[in-house]
């Protein structure tokens, strides 16, 4: 492990008000999506539309880096260049998902368990290898009735530090992702507390494991009501709700926090994360000077995607219109990291 790399390689996810974009979705997850657009289900359309978004010019104005399934990694464009050294040519630090999934935890109804740690030190020296610089491992958090439990919530915090800890052995970023999910009827509080409870867990464990915090990024949700809750807050209260619970559990030594959409719509994924750093942006006694102790950024994958995805319809004539829709969202979130985003942006392209 050289930590300076890791120190500059988690530094440089968060630089210059960038984000990453999260193109990790496993082939069934793709397949799904495809084919609820009518787009074939095949590996030969989901490399079609790799390559549109990895191909999209401009993009690394606004993408540091470019999270990675195992089939993405090893494809190449239709001329044959590989992925990965386009991704590089454009500025992007390309990045790779780890887990195999999350999957039911024996003796935990309704909660699940992510896999993945078998075999991961050898999966990752060749990632590494190849160019990644950064990994990713995804952990699943339900609210619901007597859940979640302390036995879920520690099996899975301790799984993401063992991966954060091979990780950092190998030379890559880790992302650490615990994601307490949107569904359900749990209200913003609830969220809150849960949330909270989760993040401390997990850190007590990337402690417990000697997981160098300077040389990782969290990829936390927001603070959010769940979808079904009859209360839904505004904008303002949700940005407020997240940052305090950030401030209560995440140690300040933490290069920086890239927040996933966890299905968000594209605009409302903007607005939220633009209070929450306009909000630090207002408070600080220096302008252009942000009292936050990391940095906030955006690591969604449908809330940048979806609009593309829809417009291409896996048809070569509408690229270039998917592209623009994809660098119009990647802007947007450049935006809001700026706490400059605004709704006038959307459907102006601007």
């Amino acid at each position: 492990m050289n930590a300076q790399d890791l120190i500059d390689t988690a530094r440089m996810l968060v630089a210059d008000y960038k984000g990453l974009l999260a193109m990790d979705e496993s082939n069934p997850t793709c397949n799904k999506r495809f084919a609820k657009l009518g787009i074939p289900q095949t590996e030969e359309a989901r490399r079609a539309y790799r390559e549109l978004i990895i191909t999209t010019p401009g993009l690394g104005e606004y993408i540091s880096g470019a999270i990675l399934y195992d089939e993405t990694i090893r494809q190449q464009k239709k001329d044959g260049a590989p992925f990965l050294q386009v991704i590089i040519d454009a500025g992007i630090i390309p990045g790779i998902k780890v887990d195999i999934g999350a999957k039911d935890m024996a003796g935990h109804p309704g909660e699940k368990i992510t896999e993945g740690l078998d075999g991961l030190r050898d999966r990752l020296k060749e990632y590494f290898q190849m160019g990644a610089r950064f990994a990713k491992w995804r952990a699943v958090i339900t609210i619901g009735v007597g859940i979640p439990s302390r036995g879920c919530i520690e099996a899975n915090a301790q799984a993401l530090a063992r991966y954060a800890a091979l990780c950092q052995e190998a030379g890559l970023v880790p992302i650490v992702e615990p994601e307490v999910l949107m569904e359900g009827s749990h209200t913003l509080s609830r969220c809150s507390k849960v949330t909270e409870e989760v993040l401390q867990t997990v850190f007590n464990q990337l402690y417990t494991q000697r997981v160098m915090l300077e040389g990782m990024i969290l990829k936390p949700n927001m603070v959010l009501p769940g979808l079904t809750c009859s209360q839904q807050e505004s904008v303002d209260e949700v940005a407020d709700a997240t940052v305090n619970c950030l401030l209560r559990a995440v140690p300040a030594a933490v290069r920086g926090i890239a927040f996933l959409s966890g299905g968000q719509s594209g605009e409302l994924a903007s607005a939220r994360l633009n209070a929450m750093n306009l909000k630090f942006k207002l408070r600080s006694p220096t302008v252009g000077q942000s009292p936050s102790p990391w940095a906030l950024a955006f690591s969604f994958a449908r809330a940048i995607q979806q609009p593309a995805l829809e417009i291409w319809q896996g048809k070569d004539a509408n690229v270039s219109a998917a592209q623009q829709a994809l660098l119009h969202r990647a802007k947007c979130n450049w935006a809001a990291r700026r706490g400059e985003y605004k709704a006038a942006m959307e459907g102006t392209g601007a």
